[in-house]
């Protein structure tokens, strides 16, 4: 667009998605019904917030780089109606943003910074309806693995847990400016309904998930040593010789919901 003239940040992680039959994919997963509240991390130059303006009437963009801001907003005149909030996403209150309904959150998420905006968003879980986020394809299948898988891991557990997550589809680098070195994948995950989620305490099954992938190799009874005993493990119904890559988010669940010892 010639409103925008700088050029991708690599400091950012900046890659813009141009491939328009990507953008018509990604705004076909989204599909924006009627009264969404839709908010998008990371516009770069509007690959995807112009196509869900011109569906949908508006959009609240979450942009950390100034010199995309005048033209992000110059770009939407005539389009919809875009707010944008100059911050960094992980400085955002998605609570605060949804106020008494839900938001919808899509983006391009920078690979320099996708894990800590994941798991972001799922602390403010109860107040988003969906998530349509593109990431590099290896961290999608990170967040997508089950249990015996060599990628299965805390990703995994910790997305899980809170929502059900799957991948959509894959997006080559040839489809971005400049192009990554690695394929992205687009993913959708939708938060669960807190009732169902089970978990006592979030902060003791975070430290749970965190000690048993801490050293992969370990079982269960030696890498969970400072945080779990074996008889806690085995009153969960896991076994202390398995490894952490063996249990699924259920057995997390259990074990830490079990009362802390001593």
């Amino acid at each position: 667009m010639s409103h925008f003239k700088a050029p991708p940040k690599k400091s950012l992680g900046q890659h813009f998605l141009t491939d328009r039959s990507y953008i018509d994919k990604i705004v076909m997963a989204v599909n924006p019904q009627p009264g969404d509240r839709l908010v998008e991390i990371g516009p770069g130059q509007g690959a995807i917030t112009f196509p869900l303006l011109r569906k949908h009437g508006e959009l609240t963009a979450i942009e950390f780089d100034r010199d995309l801001i005048t033209p992000l907003m110059e770009a939407s005149e005539g389009v919809g109606r875009l707010t944008i909030i100059h911050k960094n996403v992980l400085d955002v209150d998605f609570g605060k943003l949804a106020g008494d309904g839900k938001i919808r959150l899509v983006g391009n998420l920078p690979y320099n910074l996708s894990s800590p905006i994941l798991f972001h968003a799922i602390e403010h879980a109860a107040s988003i309806h969906d998530m349509v986020f593109m990431l590099q394809k290896e961290v999608v299948d990170r967040m997508a693995a089950e249990p015996g898988s060599k990628v299965y891991g805390r990703l995994s557990v910790m997305l899980q847990a809170y929502c059900s997550v799957d991948s959509l589809f894959v997006v080559p680098p040839g489809a971005f400016r400049p192009p990554p070195k690695v394929d992205s994948a687009v993913a959708r995950l939708v938060p669960r309904d807190a009732s169902a989620i089970g978990i006592a305490d979030h902060r003791r099954f975070e430290e749970v998930v965190r000690a048993a992938f801490g050293q992969r190799r370990k079982t269960l009874r030696n890498a969970l040593g400072g945080t779990c005993s074996s008889e806690q493990i085995e009153a969960a119904g896991l076994r202390p010789d398995a490894r952490a890559e063996q249990i699924e988010v259920e057995g997390f669940v259990r074990l830490a919901n079990l009362p802390a010892e001593g």
